[in-house]
């Protein structure tokens, strides 16, 4: 079959490159219609019960994480024209397409009591600007009465303000939101430049903005990153710009065919499917490495160019195949975890590292083809100096200290398991930026003097229309709410019970020592108040559904993680709920939120991972039974693929680098890459077995020399194909990068120098070993067909030139 093939590509050259540089306009053509995501990621699947019982909340109450929020604390806010300024920029907010409401100290408002008409209307405590400090100062004394705004709105023991802003939601998840957050941020400098005061953003509208601009200018970053770090390498290894300019021309390809495939697929440019071009960059070019070392390694034995490329399909052709597939694996699991986000990135990895191998195996051998054959400097790489004597070191290793290699390894991946005691599973909202950047550091000062900005939801059902205002639910109610306002890290609840306290206040003339649920004296006057406004109150109808039956009790948090945000929920808030609560089937309460969405998402994330990287395991190591057919191989082959998986997850325990869902992501794909140095070594060494007559050393000596190059190059592509992430402003993407580029470099040098101890340890002969013809038929002599096949395309070819 590889034979048919090789010749096919070498006949059909013309046509094929052709038919390759149509297929990459048509995939560019449909690479237009991939645009960026503006979703939030959503990583709890939809029929899961808390992610419906979210939906309905939605639905029910409105989005809980449209809240942008924009913070001070600075005295000079309260100076006359300072506060001026404020109240132009809160208004500038407000008049902004898709925003819903600004609530900010110029703009706040109280409840008036209307005697005549019964009912509270809101009035503005600013109806007209003041016009002095001392009008100024009264009117701030008038807000600091009113309880509802504190410790929401100000702080009251140390001044700082906040501007709340409730965006549409319309705006939230689409394009329009970036200008919305972009308009938003000018006001704010503009201000700031006016005042001196400094400003701080919060809220996850701006966080996924932010987010968002920085995918978008990272993707192209990396994209020309790694392109220009892997033409450097491919320059120093072949010293000769044909190699680089044809290998990077195949990854050209497979770049444009992933954004093709986005379009195609319908599927938006995420964080994830962001990273796949770049990825696909450090993935496809150890395809065009293995191929041109082959090609001259074959052209230095017989000084044939075609011959040379016709074994080059035939003898690296099914390798590479079977090296695709298991990197490909590492992807396509990714497929199982029912997780949207995931599934999108391992579709279209999976489709692409397929076309990757589609490319590299036509195109290289198609253009080299026409290329004039090669001369003694193109072919100097293979007996490069310095590889040649650390190729030289490992031979020693593995014939004379073997032993000392166990006890090394054995070291090591004991220490390994000493730190991956010390591994936690932990994620933060915010995880993906580093702690210098100015959102963390924003976050900081919403925590510090506002206890936290992410939103948590609670949602009490009466079960019954107007069981809302039942006077013993209010009161249990209210008991919740007192006790949450003390918890650390929580801020203190807004909920119809709030309402009613202000109402009391209001009705009270704004006293307030009458901030508190009305007494049963006067209850029955202020509820028939309320009455009168409900249709038009806004804020009610944000805290209680139209029949009366549910409440919602919203409250920020802090940016606590997942262990402490688990404990506070479990331990603390839903126990107290039961306490309160009772196991009463009438009432009944849940606790809900983007926030614990988001926990629990990662949660959830970080399960499937695992489950996947154990498939990618069992499907290789199937792989590997298929071609091998012998357990021994199987386990030999498996352990140095294993081993630095181990060391990274232990390294990750010493270094307090915690387990989430982009260093989770690096054991799949890290083991679905390294495992390709071991097939292409044991390829070799198969071959090198019957051609030495079961001598296991001299083949492993040989095999070593030959395939030893090609993955030492491979491998210093990988690494520096993957470390250049660290550079990324996200956590997760760095992690993604030197976790993943550890790993390569570590399998590396386990599959060049444990998998050879391994081999000769077990020192495989004849009658041990079913010998499987995949990889040994193809280092035959050519049947005499053949030869004729070689000649005539070669005639073919010089026609070819001719008439070029």
């Amino acid at each position: 079959m590889w034979t048919w093939f090789a010749h096919f590509i070498l006949r059909n050259r013309l046509l094929l490159i052709i038919s390759l540089i149509l297929l990459t306009a048509f995939m560019g053509f449909m690479g237009r219609k991939a645009e960026l995501s503006y979703d939030f990621m959503k990583i709890v699947p939809d029929d899961d019960p808390d992610m419906i019982y979210f939906q309905d909340f939605n639905r029910l109450f409105g989005e809980d994480a449209n809240m942008f929020a924009i913070g001070m604390k600075d005295s000079a806010i309260y100076e006359l024209d300072n506060f001026l300024a404020l109240a132009e920029f809160g208004d500038a907010i407000a008049a902004s397409a898709g925003i819903n409401e600004v609530m900010s100290l110029p703009r706040s408002f109280y409840l008036s009591n209307n005697k005549e008409e019964k009912k509270f209307e809101p009035a503005k405590v600013f109806e007209s600007l003041p016009k002095t400090q001392k009008e100024l100062d009264s009117l701030l004394n008038f807000v600091g009465k009113i309880k509802f705004y504190e410790d929401r709105l100000v702080n009251a023991e140390n001044g700082a303000t906040l501007i709340l802003i409730s965006m549409d939601e319309d705006y939230l998840n689409s394009k329009k939101r970036m200008d919305v957050v972009t308009g938003i941020m000018d006001a704010g400098k503009t201000f700031t430049e006016k005042t001196g005061v400094k400003i701080h953003y919060a809220g996850l509208p701006y966080v996924r903005s932010v987010i968002q601009t920085k995918v978008k200018k990272e993707l192209n970053m990396f994209l020309m990153i790694s392109l220009g770090v892997t033409a450097v390498i491919l320059f120093l290894f072949f010293r000769s710009f044909s190699p680089v300019i044809f290998s990077l021309s195949v990854i050209g390809m497979v770049v444009i065919w992933t954004v093709g495939t986005l379009g195609i697929l319908g599927y938006k440019i995420t964080m994830l499917t962001g990273l796949l071009p770049p990825i696909l960059v450090v993935i496809g070019i150890p395809n065009c490495i293995y191929l041109l070392n082959k090609y001259h390694q074959e052209y230095a034995l017989h000084g044939n160019k075609l011959k040379a490329l016709s074994r080059m399909i035939q003898k690296i052709g099914v390798v590479t195949l079977i090296t695709n597939t298991t990197t490909a694996i590492g992807f396509l699991v990714l497929t199982v975890t029912n997780i949207e986000v995931l599934q999108e990135f391992g579709i279209v990895a999976t489709i692409n590292i397929a076309a990757t191998f589609l490319i590299s195996i036509i195109f290289i051998p198609a253009v080299f083809s026409y290329k004039p054959e090669p001369k003694m400097r193109h072919i100097e790489h293979l007996e490069f100096k310095p590889i040649q004597k650390i190729l030289k070191f490992f031979i020693y290793v593995v014939q004379k200290q073997r032993i000392a290699v166990y006890l090394l390894t054995a070291a090591l991946v004991g220490l390994a398991f000493v730190g991956m005691l010390k591994l936690r599973a932990v994620t933060y909202m915010v995880d993906d930026l580093p702690e210098h950047s100015e959102v963390k550091m924003d976050l900081v000062f919403f925590e510090d003097n506002f206890k936290g900005i992410m939103p948590l939801e609670i949602v009490v059902d009466t079960g019954k229309k107007k069981g809302i205002r039942k006077r013993s639910t209010l009161k249990k109610i209210e008991k919740l709410e007192k006790y949450l306002e003390d918890l650390d890290h929580v801020t203190h609840p807004v909920s119809f019970v709030t309402f009613l306290k202000a109402a009391n206040q209001a009705y009270f003339n704004n006293n307030p020592l009458d901030f508190k649920l009305p007494e049963k004296r006067d209850e029955a006057f202020i509820q028939k108040y309320i009455s009168n406004q409900d249709d038009n109150n806004e804020f009610v109808r944000s805290f209680m559904d139209s029949t009366g039956q549910k409440l919602r009790i919203s409250m920020k948090v802090a940016d606590l993680g997942s262990i402490r945000m688990d404990s506070l929920v479990n331990t603390k808030i839903r126990p107290e709920i039961d306490s309160i609560f009772g196991s009463s089937e009438d009432l009944k309460v849940d606790v809900t939120g983007t926030t614990l969405l988001f926990i629990k998402g990662n949660e959830y994330l970080i399960k499937n991972l695992r489950t996947s990287m154990v498939i990618a395991f069992v499907l290789i190591a199937i792989i590997m039974g298929t071609l091998f057919r012998d357990i021994r191989i199987i386990v030999i082959s498996l352990i140095p693929n294993m081993v630095p998986l181990i060391i990274t997850a232990g390294l990750m325990g010493f270094l307090q680098i915690p387990l989430k869902p982009s260093t989770a992501l690096v054991f799949s794909i890290a083991f679905g890459i390294s495992v390709d140095d071991s097939i292409h070594f044991l390829a070799k060494y198969r071959q090198e077995l019957i051609a030495h007559h079961y001598n296991v050393s001299r083949a492993i000596t040989v095999s070593l020399k030959d395939t030893g190059t090609s993955m030492i190059y491979t491998s210093i592509v990988l690494f520096f194909g993957f470390v250049i992430f660290v550079a990324s402003d996200f956590g997760g993407t760095v992690a993604l990068g030197a976790l993943t580029s550890t790993t390569l470099l570590i399998a590396m040098i386990t599959n060049l120098i444990l998998l050879p101890c391994l081999l000769r340890s077990f020192d495989m002969t004849e009658e041990k070993m079913k010998l499987q013809p995949v990889f040994e038929e193809y280092d035959e002599i050519y049947h005499e067909d053949e030869e004729i096949d070689i000649k005539q395309i070669q005639v073919k070819t010089q026609e070819d030139s001719k008439k070029d």
